[in-house]
Parts: C-alpha cells; structure tokens; sequence
C-alpha cells in the first residue's frame, strides 16, 4: 500500500513524452517554497476554504470536531485522528473541507496508471513518481517501477534525495530516469530554508555516478536561498564534476501554491514575489553551458 494524493494525466513536463504522474504524500524536507505543502506529511490533510463555505450549514459543527468562531471555522487540525479528518470532509456537502492523502493499492494504481498506456507508446512516454518523496515509500515505489517495467513501460521518478541510500537503491533496477534537486550546497542555508542536511543530498548524488539509471539535475532558483551567481556557479560546478549528469534543468520561482499555506492553516515563509531576473537566467544558461552541461529552462519551480 501507498499514501497518495494526486494523479496527473498527459504530463509533459516530468520526463519524455506524455506522462501519468503518480504523487506520493511525505517528504522528509519541509521547503519554505515547496508548491505541494499537502504533501509533506504522511497523513491525510485537511484543507479548509472558507469561500466555500455554505451560509447556515452546521453540518462540521455536528461532528464535534470544529466550531465557529464568527463567519469562519476554528479547526484544531493538529489534535484531529485521521477518522476525524475524514469525518468532516464526508460532511461537508461544498467542498470547503477536503481529504488530501489516501492508501492505494499496487493493483488499483496500475490499473490508473495503464489506463494512459496508449499515450506512452504513442509518444515516448511513461510513468514517473513525485511527491512528496517517492523515496520515503521505497517498498510501495520499487514494486510499482517494476510493476510498470514488466509491461515495457518507461519509469522516472522526482526527488530530493534527502533520504538514505536504502531507500533508493531497491529502485533503481525499475528506474529508466531520476529528475533529482539540487537546491544548495551551503549546510547552514539549506538547513534553514528546509529543515535537512545538504551533506545527506551531496553523498547521494555522488553515490548515483556509479549506476546506470539517467539522471536530470533541477535547480529550483529561489530568491534569497540560491538565485544569485556565485552560488549557482558552485552548484554547477558540483554536478559538472562530481555526478553523473549531462543535463541540468532551471526552474524560476514562482508563488502559484501560496494559496494552499492558506487552506492547511499555515504560515508562508518563502518571497511573495515570483524571480524576475532575466539576467540571472542568462547567466544560468551560459554557465551550465560552459561547463560542458545541457540547459534547458522549465516552466516555474
């Protein structure tokens, strides 16, 4: 069984071709900018948008879970079980409270992922895990990539390889591509920004040279965490010289998921502003160039 809690169909941004991408809810990193909060923990979340509650309906309130404190619910998410969770989402008839997590099985998720096989073997595409972390399901994710394999599908996965190396090691057999961040090389800032030791992804990353799965490195550029040219420069050196890619992949800031801080209860603590800063950019591009890297410059991180 898995935690999961999105499934997006006819991707093209999360490996070659068109995509189903399977997200998988837990991550061991807590990034101030990270666009999935709900995906953090490993249980279920409860989101709750007070624009869509329903005037005059008292349905929550008769659960016992929640109360009202003027126009807006008071939910005390933190003290809530998981039955409890679930209980207020299945009362409210609008939509205002909602599940974000749920178990699947290995058999229903093939099912939902093989329902787009037309579409791999059309375009050149496949399967690819997110998150979350895939790599914190181990077990879950690597009979899921051989599970896909054995059918000739193309796998990939997207991670921040802020997990042990057990835990990525069982996959790689089933594994055709990595898409791995790279976020920063500073121990103090990367622990700052998300909670996690810069040193755990370092290590993985040099560990993955000697194995033969593709991999693609993403640098998410963040506004006072890493997007400036010195420290840019450093994190294309590292995997110019010391991992096995050829491509690295650059994601300007954006704040599309602020609005989701909002719905679980929490605090936004990354820039409020998206990255406008074409010349950074341009730096990037002609960097990862110089050193003999492949650029490519995605959609918003």
């Amino acid at each position: 069984m898995g935690t999961c809690f999105n499934l997006q169909r006819y991707s093209t941004h999360d490996g070659p071709g068109i995509r189903s991408v399977l997200f998988l809810k837990g991550c061991s990193l807590h990034c101030h900018w990270c666009q999935n909060p709900e995906s953090q923990a490993r249980r279920t979340d409860l989101l709750y948008d007070p624009r869509l509650c329903l005037a005059g309906c008292t349905l929550c309130l008769q659960t016992g879970h929640c109360q009202r404190q003027g126009e807006t619910l008071a939910l005390a998410r933190e003290q809530l079980d998981e039955a409890a969770r679930r209980q207020l989402a299945q009362a409210c008839p609008s939509g205002a409270l909602a599940c974000q997590g749920e178990e699947w099985s290995l058999a229903r998720a093939m099912t939902a992922l093989l329902a787009d096989e037309p579409f791999y073997r059309r375009s050149g595409g496949g399967i690819t895990l997110s998150g979350g972390e895939p790599f914190l399901q181990h077990e879950f994710a690597s009979q899921l990539l051989a599970a896909a394999k054995a059918q000739g599908i193309h796998t990939a996965v997207e991670s921040c390889l802020h997990v042990p190396w057990s835990h990525i090691e069982p996959c790689l057999p089933h594994l055709d591509l990595l898409l791995a961040d790279l976020k920063q090389l500073d121990e103090a800032k990367f622990a700052q920004w998300t909670g996690g030791k810069a040193r755990r992804v370092r290590d993985n990353f040099r560990r993955l040279a000697d194995q033969p799965v593709s991999l693609i490195v993403r640098i998410a550029l963040i506004p006072g965490f890493n997007a400036s040219q010195g420290e840019l420069s450093a994190m294309l050196d590292f995997v110019a010289h010391e991992t096995s890619a050829r491509e690295v992949h650059f994601l300007p800031y954006h704040t599309l998921g602020m609005h989701k801080y909002h719905l679980l209860g929490r605090e936004y603590l990354a820039p409020r502003q998206p990255l406008a800063d074409e010349a950074l950019l341009d730096f990037a591009m002609e960097a990862a160039r110089e050193r003999g890297l492949t650029p490519v410059l995605r959609g918003q991180a």
